[in-house]
């Protein structure tokens, strides 16, 4: 499957940038639509398009009547009038005769083949119309080339000259008229060939045999009696219209033209084609219309297919092949671009939309170019389908893991779920303003070397625990432990606005819950504990930092070794949060008393130190003092 395909140990041991895999599956997809248009298409998309542009054609047809073209039928009704098929020569030239007429025919094709001589005198005036009148005959080739013996019955007429070059399609045998009417100069191929899944969708125009041309019946009536130049085909093989269905032609039964029994006015100056519909007869194929169509009809719609040619009418030609490819590209593009911006299901959904919008590009292009593979752009996009959505799938998850291994248990659930959201790598290190806070348990060493092991564990544990909770509570990124305390920030891997608030209210909250546990350890006979917290912002190197081995996101900066030093102070304070002048700047919901200036370690000059006004709770103003202020202040309430 793609999925384990694209997580095999070989792949992930290249180590292939993602961009270049991307780049990958889009020219493989452009590549498979490329393959439909010039290349050998394999079976799946030679069926697939022709099963696309059947469906096109039954929703294109049209019963507009088709007024250029009159069908004679010799169907059942017939038979049952005049007598069983096959008639007598004699009645075959007066059907003819009356066409040309009394109907004034421009031109009449016999689909009916007479390899055998009947009666002499119907016979020779055949031979008379055929030589002399605007009459096509009919001759049926045969192009399959696994014969033991080829057909070689009748003899061949209506020869042309085979131009070098010429794409004629090769045929293998042949069942002609008989000899008497080989002077003919007009005669078509009535022969087919179709296609492996049993359908009439293409007609030889042109066959080549023995070093010679011959038409097909539909174009030598065309040549021969439209009275337009003659149509000089491009192809050897085309693709049948079948922009009509049967019940838009003019069809008439042979008895009622015998018996002109059919207004001649109406009829007049049409081209005509004599045929079978009957079953009896056996003269029906199958057609992108329907499964049992009368052959006749084939030869009605390739005659009006070459007269729109003809007459300028068909629809202009597109390039095809190339709106397939150019289509292709954009797919592929758009997915390239899109895939890593949107979730698995929204790249499927994006995927069947450019599916459908390619449907309806080909259901418009299939009238204007026959020939390109109206498949191959979805096969392309089934492509993207296989490979694209799972590889983009597999970069999500994998990405998803690493951010969640390295930081669920370092920043809150909701801002994971938010990094998940967010575009690019959020754990690539950057440059960003946070505010670090840095706690400790004060005279750490004496409050456990006297407890036994079990509970010197519990009282870190639950020391921690009073460290970390409001820390994940405000959002905050827990970068690590330290024994008996904690370094954590805000501002990363997330920016947020208001980071220094949200650390001033870790940090009272650290010191309540720290208070409370102290009252039960005292209560309990213990000594109470006491935390010391130093909180500075300013700007950090934040990012992952690790190694092949380990991965670490964390915080570097003047400011986090600010928040260190001021954590150290502490200990010289009755205050248990020391806070820098940078966190004091950024506050808006917390107010201050100054206490003075001091020379860190690490500083080359002082630095000014904040505490909490223990008479104002958090909420208790809705603006931060400035540092100047906050000493203004101080010196007031001396």
């Amino acid at each position: 499957m793609p999925v384990s395909l694209l997580s095999s140990p070989a792949l992930r041991r290249f180590r292939l940038p993602p961009g270049l895999i991307r780049i990958a599956i889009a020219a493989v997809a452009i590549m498979l639509t490329a393959w439909s248009q010039w290349g050998p298409a394999p079976a799946p998309l030679f069926f697939g398009n022709e099963a696309l542009r059947d469906t096109f054609l039954k929703v294109q047809k049209s019963d507009a009547p088709e007024p250029r073209i009159l069908v004679v039928d010799i169907d059942e009704s017939s038979t049952v009038k005049l007598g069983p098929w096959p008639w007598p020569r004699a009645r075959v030239a007066d059907l003819v005769e009356t066409l040309l007429t009394d109907y004034g025919a421009r031109g009449v094709a016999l689909d009916i083949l007479m390899p055998d001589p009947s009666d002499a005198a119907g016979d020779t005036r055949l031979a008379l119309l055929a030589e002399h009148g605007p009459v096509v005959l009919a001759q049926a080739f045969d192009f399959r080339q696994n014969r033991p013996e080829p057909l070689r019955q009748g003899s061949l007429a209506g020869a042309g000259m085979l131009r070098p070059g010429s794409a004629a399609v090769p045929a293998s045998g042949y069942i002609a008229n008989h000899a008497g009417l080989a002077r003919a100069p007009k005669v078509g191929n009535i022969g087919f060939i179709p296609d492996p899944d049993g359908v009439l969708r293409r007609v030889p125009l042109v066959t080549a045999f023995e070093g010679r041309a011959y038409p097909a019946l539909a174009l030598a009536l065309l040549n021969c009696c439209s009275g337009k130049p003659p149509l000089v085909p491009e192809v050897g093989e085309m693709r049948v219209a079948f922009k009509r269905d049967w019940t838009a032609y003019t069809v008439v039964t042979a008895a009622e033209i015998l018996a002109h029994e059919v207004d001649a006015a109406s009829l007049r100056g049409r081209l005509v084609v004599i045929g079978s519909s009957s079953l009896g007869q056996g003269d029906r194929v199958a057609t992108p219309l329907g499964s049992t169509r009368p052959g006749l009809g084939v030869q009605a719609a390739m005659l009006s297919t070459l007269l729109d040619v003809q007459e300028g009418t068909a629809p202009r030609p597109w390039p095809g092949k190339w709106l397939a490819l150019l289509f292709a590209v954009g797919s592929a593009l758009l997915a390239t671009y899109a895939f890593p911006r949107l979730s698995a299901v929204s790249s499927v959904g994006l995927l069947a939309a450019a599916s459908l919008a390619w449907v309806a590009l080909a259901y418009a292009a299939s009238r204007h170019d026959p020939d390109f593979s109206t498949t191959g752009p979805l096969a392309s996009n089934l492509f993207l389908l296989a490979f694209a959505v799972p590889y983009q799938w597999q970069l999500t998850q994998r990405r998803s893991r690493h951010l969640l291994d390295t930081l669920r248990q370092y920043v809150a659930p909701a801002v994971v779920q938010e990094l998940l959201r967010s575009q690019g790598d959020p754990l690539a290190p950057r440059q960003l303003d946070v505010t670090t806070l840095i706690a400790d348990m004060e005279g750490y060493t004496g409050h456990v070397e006297s407890l036994p092991v079990e509970e010197a564990a519990r009282l870190t544990r639950e020391f921690l625990d009073c460290l970390t909770g409001p820390v994940i509570e405000t959002n905050g990124t827990l970068d690590k432990y330290t024994g008996d305390g904690l370094v954590a920030f805000w501002g990363a891997p997330l920016p947020i606005e208001h980071h220094a608030d949200q650390a001033l209210d870790a940090a009272r909250e650290i010191v309540r819950r720290v208070g409370v546990l102290s009252d039960a350890r005292v209560s309990a006979g213990r000594a109470p504990l006491r935390v010391r917290i130093g909180v500075e912002s300013g700007l950090a190197m934040a990012g992952d930092f690790g190694t092949s081995f380990r991965s670490i996101y964390t915080a570097v900066g003047d400011s986090v070794n600010t928040a260190s030093r001021l954590e150290q102070a502490a200990r010289d304070y009755p205050h248990e949060v020391i806070i820098g002048p940078g966190a004091v700047e950024r506050a808006r919901r917390h107010r201050f008393i100054l206490l003075g200036e001091r020379l860190l370690r690490g500083k080359e000059n002082p630095t000014t130190l904040f505490s909490f006004d223990q008479n104002m709770t958090s909420s208790s103003s809705s603006l931060a003092q400035a540092p100047a202020e906050a000493a203004r202040a101080a010196e007031q309430s001396a």
